[in-house]
């Protein structure tokens, strides 16, 4: 895996690509370093920041209140803080999500 993910103080930083009005909330793939994420909602009064927070909140399994927008509030660019995490745990996460999603849509 290529992301760049930063560990400080019990958290995980690292930057994603935010795609609104997708056809469906999705994890990946990687875009450069960064991580793809396209989600329903819309670039709208804060509605894509939200969802994000939530989707990966979900996805990964941690409380919403445990993803915070560090950098890139109103850009598509955006870098993200897990508390609670680590590298291994989030990569880990990740990729049980990217597996999820393949079987899925094999389906």
């Amino acid at each position: 895996m290529s992301l760049r993910i930063a560990e400080e103080r019990g958290a995980v930083s690292f930057d994603v690509q935010v795609v609104p009005r997708s056809s469906r909330d999705r994890i990946g793939p990687l875009v450069g370093d960064r991580l793809k994420v396209q989600l329903t909602a819309p670039p709208v009064d804060g509605e894509a920041n939200e969802a994000l927070r939530i989707f990966l909140a979900r996805a990964l399994g941690c409380k919403r209140a445990q993803v915070s927008i560090v950098r890139g509030e109103t850009g598509r660019k955006k870098t993200l803080r897990i508390e609670g995490y680590d590298r291994a745990a989030l990569e880990a996460a990740i990729e049980r999500v990217q597996k999820t999603e393949r079987s899925e849509s094999r389906q």
